[in-house]
């Protein structure tokens, strides 16, 4: 389908009511489309504008030729009325991740959450631990910068840290559940067995 006959079929379609957006939503996804865009930005709007036509995932991956995971993000981005973040939300690893961004990640995982102040707020956290999803909107509150809790854990994992709290040693988990403990061993002292075997015998008449 070329790109004139896109745009007129779906000037029809934003005189309807559709299954997502609203007319104004629509409309602005419709000029949106026209503008000089990647290939990967025409295609998140071609999505939510067929999902809001009610196509299915199925279908609009098959028309367009994207993966499912694409078109599924896409299409809810589009039910939960965030269609207007067609352009902000960018894939792959942002360019405004800096240093000062990557230092404040490992500060913040190191820290339990009760312990961080709530930027504008006069609360701490409730939560007992951290998630990539509650990291990556803390530090979109600090920095402005919103990166996908995905692409969060990978850059936790080139520092070599995770949200994921680390397992007890098999040693540790076989000792507690038998219910083993060490003594301290210096101080069980050996006995000599020639003390032990060195008597006199007594003669018996």
């Amino acid at each position: 389908m070329s790109q004139k006959d896109f745009l007129d079929n779906k000037y029809q379609e934003s005189k309807t009511v559709g299954k997502y957006l609203t007319p104004f939503q629509r409309e602005l996804l419709q000029k949106s489309w026209q503008q000089d865009l990647s290939d990967k930005q025409r295609q998140r709007i071609q999505i939510m504008l067929l999902a809001d036509e009610g196509k299915t995932q199925a279908q609009i991956c098959q028309e367009l030729g994207c993966c499912q995971a694409t078109a599924r993000h896409w299409i809810t981005m589009a039910r939960i009325n965030q269609a207007h973040h067609w352009k902000s939300n960018p894939i792959g690893r942002p360019v405004t991740v800096n240093e000062e961004y990557l230092q404040r990640l490992k500060e913040l995982v190191t820290k339990k959450p009760q312990e961080v102040n709530v930027p504008n707020k006069e609360y701490k956290y409730p939560f007992k631990r951290w998630t990539a999803q509650k990291l990556s909107q803390h530090l979109n509150i600090e920095f402005g910068i919103e990166i996908t809790p995905q692409h969060l854990n990978r850059l936790l994992k080139e520092m070599g840290l995770s949200t994921r709290q680390k397992p007890p040693l098999e040693e540790e988990i076989n000792l507690s559940s038998k219910g083993i403990q060490i003594s301290n061993l210096e101080s069980f002292s050996l006995v000599d067995a020639s003390e032990i075997w060195n008597f006199n015998p007594i003669k018996i008449n």
